[in-house]
């Protein structure tokens, strides 16, 4: 990402777009750069800080365009504000993607070529699982199939550490997740390496990595876990949205806002 230019960006000087930036846009900005990620709620409240402190008026419902100027400002660096779908709860967040390349080289101003690959590695065994996870140990293992500089166990687990720092990855009682963050970014490139084993949810059509599949071997749907707690909350017999087999997954509480 090219700070530089946005910095040079975020200059009162630089107003030569159809679209003005403003003091309320650059501040919202700033934070944003700092952030990377933030859910809906923190992008509104983000919005309406950056309101108050530039005495400008609070319309949330010119926040989309609001978002639209200023990705009209990015747009010549191929950076963008984009919304899209936690997998963990189902809500809506923004974050600060780079748009110029759509594979995990975009990283390499922060990782090592051999730190790539372990990334790749994790990928791999993420979108390969039936639960959109990979165990610390799965991860460590792989480590003996690298073709380039092999990382210690050490060396791994510090990666994995700042991979979760850097909003890549999540991490709960050793289990590795992809990121809202890291879904958001990579999806053009993870679609497109793993198009055979990526599918949409059948609810929200959005990629599903942790969900629930019907064990139907006709059917085979796969359900968001937040989108499964949704649409069988309060059911005493889940069926199957698709070929109406009876869902014989624990059932998930819904998430609250």
């Amino acid at each position: 990402m090219n700070f530089k230019s946005l910095l040079e960006l975020l200059s009162p000087s630089a107003t030569n777009m159809s679209r003005q930036m403003t003091d309320l846009h650059r501040r919202f900005l700033q934070t944003m750069m700092s952030t990377g990620v933030t859910d809906e709620r923190g992008a509104m409240e983000l919005y309406k800080c950056c309101c108050g402190t530039s005495s400008s008026p609070i319309t949330p419902d010119k926040f989309n365009d609001f978002i639209d100027t200023i990705n009209s400002k990015l747009q010549p660096l191929f950076i963008q504000i984009r919304k899209g779908t936690s997998e963990d709860d189902g809500r809506q967040y923004y974050a600060l993607v780079n748009m110029a390349e759509t594979d995990v080289t975009r990283m390499s101003s922060d990782y090592a070529d051999n730190e790539l690959e372990l990334f790749r590695k994790v990928l791999d065994l993420i979108v390969g699982s039936e639960n959109g996870s990979a165990s610390s140990s799965d991860i460590l293992n792989s480590t003996d199939s690298m073709t380039m500089k092999k990382l210690k166990k050490s060396e791994t687990q510090n990666l994995l550490n700042r991979l979760v720092r850097d909003k890549w990855l999540n991490e709960e009682h050793g289990e590795y997740t992809l990121s809202t963050r890291c879904i958001i970014e990579m999806e053009p490139y993870i679609r497109t390496m793993y198009q055979d084993q990526v599918k949409a949810c059948h609810i929200c059509h959005n990629t599903a990595f942790q969900c629930q599949i019907c064990e139907n071997p006709t059917c085979g749907i796969k359900i968001h876990n937040p989108c499964v707690a949704r649409i069988f909350s309060g059911r005493t017999e889940p069926r199957c949205p698709a070929c109406d087999d009876f869902w014989p997954h624990e059932i998930p509480e819904v998430s609250q806002p």
